[in-house]
């Protein structure tokens, strides 16, 4: 497709975490045409190199500040965890009008942090939450297509400005995504439940493994459902460590409610009431017979 007619949807685009997410947001604006200079800015040199050499950013910076001077959008691609420290920066720095955004997996803390440090440009602020991604990171694994047919959250507030949502919504959508509006809170109960949870769960799979005297005949064995389950174990754990101290309450009852259930079995088990685990089961498969359903219907 010709992008030589098309007119740049952000002239000028700051991504602060240049890894899979903010790469691959890059690299489908680039894609399509619909952004004029990029700058990218990490911590590291060498990321910042290797996000060059890709063509994902035309510039880079590792001073956020400077970063985000003159940018009239940008995109906080950064563990949760690190919102807190950057937020102020990009407040001091933005020049007026500007629209910040982020790509975080936990709204509502980032949302409190963001009302609490850019105060008169909160306004501007537009939370938000790819449900994209993959068990890679860096920016070797930015690829232009990630967001296509996937989710994007947004979580705005009643104080935001309603052009900054207009713009954030057109960023996410002509790159492919679907946007649901959600409140900060809401988002948080949900996607711990369809997200976070099943990310602890994968982890606590594998650690279990870890603990077997017999791990490497597990490990040797192991079969597709094992893999399938614990495919997402192999994501970011900086990351994930910041998502569950952000979501700290909903984690914490997700992980009781799901304790319970296990309990349920175990008791089932131990009693060898083959009914009640068969019903569980049967429930389980109906539900999750309805899912995949629900996934190609959104597709078309």
């Amino acid at each position: 497709m010709s992008t030589s007619s098309i007119s740049p949807l952000i002239d000028r685009l700051t991504v602060i975490g240049v890894g899979l997410i903010g790469g691959s947001v890059a690299s489908a604006l680039k894609a399509r045409g619909l952004v004029g200079h990029v700058v990218g800015c990490a911590r590291s040199a060498q990321t910042l190199d290797l996000a060059m050499e890709r063509g994902l950013i035309d510039s880079s910076t590792t001073h956020v500040g400077e970063a985000a001077s003159n940018a009239d959008v940008v995109l906080l691609a950064t563990p949760v965890g690190t919102m807190r420290n950057l937020l102020p920066q990009v407040g001091e720095a933005l020049q007026t009008g500007a629209v910040v955004t982020d790509a975080g997996s936990t709204k509502q803390r980032v949302v409190d942090i963001a009302r609490d440090v850019l105060a008169d440009r909160f306004e501007y602020f537009v939370p938000g939450h790819p449900v994209a991604g993959s068990e890679s990171s860096g920016p070797a694994a930015a690829r232009s297509d990630l967001f296509v047919d996937h989710w994007t959250v947004l979580t705005p507030t009643a104080e935001t400005n309603s052009a900054s949502i207009q713009k954030v919504t057109q960023l996410w959508e002509q790159i492919g995504s679907k946007i649901k509006i959600m409140e900060a809170g809401t988002h948080d109960r949900v996607l711990g439940m369809t997200s976070h949870l099943p990310h602890i769960v994968a982890y606590a799979l594998v650690s279990q493994l870890a603990q077997q005297v017999d791990q490497d005949d597990c490990l040797t064995l192991a079969a597709g459902g094992f893999f399938d389950i614990t495919r997402v174990a192999g994501s970011d754990p900086v990351m994930w460590r910041d998502i569950c101290l952000d979501n700290k309450e909903v984690t914490v009852e997700l992980i009781n409610t799901y304790q319970t259930i296990l309990d349920q079995i175990k008791k089932s088990v131990l009693e060898a009431d083959g009914e009640s685990l068969e019903g569980l089961f049967k429930a389980a498969k109906l539900l999750r017979n309805r899912l995949e359903t629900i996934k190609i219907e959104s597709k078309h």
